[in-house]
């Protein structure tokens, strides 16, 4: 038996605002839309066919509540540096800007998309060892 992670589903408070960011911003492709009585939903997909769902449901008012629950996603490129800039260009809010990491093979930038969802961008320089970080 086989498993994968297919795709992962956000809400949004603002669909258009959301999509300029996650279609324009981050140059994932729109692969479907959904629309029902109760909600919108528009499938993203990026070059390795993972896909994100942003969902709108159209009696949600107000900010999206986060909770505790979710932490980031994690976006691949090999262009840490101008996905960051492309991000902070259609307005996203910068939480840090792109660092070699010490204790791992990567570039990492760190963004929040429309409605606060902290995106970690990522730019590979090697394998990961099995155990990494600073207590390695």
């Amino acid at each position: 038996m086989k498993t994968s992670i297919d795709q992962y589903c956000i809400n949004v408070s603002d669909l258009d605002k959301s999509i300029a960011f996650w279609e324009g911003a981050l140059q994932l492709t729109i692969t479907h839309r959904i629309e029902t009585e109760g909600f919108t939903e528009i499938v993203l997909a990026g070059d390795n066919g993972h896909r994100i769902q942003l969902a709108s449901h159209h009696d949600q008012t107000g900010p999206i509540e986060h909770g505790n629950g979710f932490w980031k996603l994690y976006l691949n490129t090999d262009d840490c540096a101008g996905l960051y800039q492309r991000c902070i260009d259609a307005g996203a809010e910068s939480i840090s800007a792109p660092e070699r990491l010490e204790h791992w093979p990567v570039t990492a930038a760190f963004v929040r998309d429309p409605d606060g969802y902290m995106v970690e961008i990522l730019e590979h320089h090697g394998e990961a060892p099995a155990l990494s970080g600073p207590a390695a």
